[in-house]
């Protein structure tokens, strides 16, 4: 199928996308000390989790977990917007005349645009909620949560299906394999169940940000070799930003990225992956967070079905880890070396396929 995102000179250069990716983390950096003085000012903070997913009291993530309480969070925001500063800053150039192009482009970055904003602001609200100690489980309700995910996932899904035309799925080695209407639901599996895989896996300091990054510039090698150039510079742009904040998460984290981090970024991942027409091996390249929502159901399942008896000592996995004392940092590095291997076999099934 040909790609219709795919613009008449794609000719950013290889040194113009470096060079944004640069950009953004030296923006997001000078911006940090500002934002966390503004996040500790306000006493956003990160609260006591008040029970597990189930219902229960979190023992385990109490025991690992109490001197975080109080350290700022919603980091997310300066991740997103210093990717939302960099855009604009390369329109500006580019209205100078400085650069032939900017990262702007209606065909290959709007979408994705659409869905880091969207649901940065979702995972904000969820947060401040959080914060101030609003709600039955403070934060969102489960219902209005997704019912807002369904309804940015399914706005992405319209304008995939409708106006660009995508109707298959490719799998790679094969070739596309057309599913019409059902790829509406397909996109809106694969954006919601992407954005609360990350969501999931953002639990220790470093561990979601290392891996969004990775998987970002997995994304960024696949489009690139596609000739999508604006869409490999905006993910290297997001490379750029994340790894800004990478550098006050790494333990003892400065402050935590929060929903409208992983939220956003889990999201903008899977409408990625669509664009560029690799689903299939968003699996791969974003492994570590397909383990850890799987052992999040297997829990839940294993809870419902069993009696109450569970599978992991705590769940998402990276918690029961820690209960085997590996410790933080070792659960993290070691993670970060899983998702990197993966996602360099899934690059490479990606360009073989």
């Amino acid at each position: 199928m040909p790609n219709p995102l795919l613009p008449v000179r794609p000719d950013l250069t290889l040194l113009m996308i470096l060079g944004y990716a640069v950009f953004a983390f030296g923006i997001s950096l000078l911006l940090t000390p500002w934002f966390v003085h503004f996040l500790r000012v306000n006493n956003i903070g990160k609260q006591l989790r008040v029970e597990t997913i189930d219902g229960r009291d979190p023992t385990i993530f109490r025991t690992y977990h109490q001197n975080k309480f109080g350290t700022p969070t919603m980091g997310g925001m300066l991740i997103w917007g210093s990717i939302f500063l960099t855009i604009f800053f390369s329109r500006l150039v580019a209205s100078f005349g400085w650069v032939e192009h900017s990262l702007l482009q209606r065909g290959q970055v709007y979408l994705p645009l659409f869905m880091l904003l969207s649901l940065g602001f979702l995972g904000g609200i969820d947060d401040y909620l959080n914060i101030r100690g609003i709600g039955k489980k403070r934060g969102l309700d489960t219902l209005p949560k997704i019912t807002f995910l369904i309804l940015i996932a399914g706005l992405g899904a319209y304008w995939f299906y409708f106006k660009l035309g995508y109707n298959s799925i490719h799998v790679p080695l094969l070739g596309d394999f057309s599913v019409g209407a059902w790829y509406i639901p397909i996109f809106m599996f694969i954006i919601i169940g992407t954005a609360n895989a990350v969501n999931v896996t953002d639990g220790l300091d470093g561990l979601a940000g290392g891996l969004l990054a990775i998987a970002f510039g997995g994304f960024a090698i696949l489009a690139y070799m596609q000739g999508l150039f604006v869409l490999a510079g905006f993910c290297a742009v997001c490379v750029g930003a994340i790894a800004a904040f990478l550098w006050h998460n790494v333990p003892p984290a400065l402050f935590f990225m929060g929903d409208t981090g992983s939220l956003a970024l889990g999201g903008t991942l899977g409408v990625i992956a669509l664009m560029i027409d690799q689903a299939l091996v968003l699996p791969l390249i974003g492994f570590i967070f397909v383990i850890e929502m799987l052992s999040v159901i297997i829990q839940l399942t294993s809870k419902k079905l069993r009696g109450g008896k569970k599978v992991f000592r705590a769940a998402p996995i990276h918690h029961h880890f820690e209960a085997l004392e590996w410790g933080e940092s070792k659960v993290t590095m070691r993670f970060w070396i899983v998702g990197s291997f993966m996602a360099i076999l899934g690059v490479i099934i990606g360009l073989a396929g």
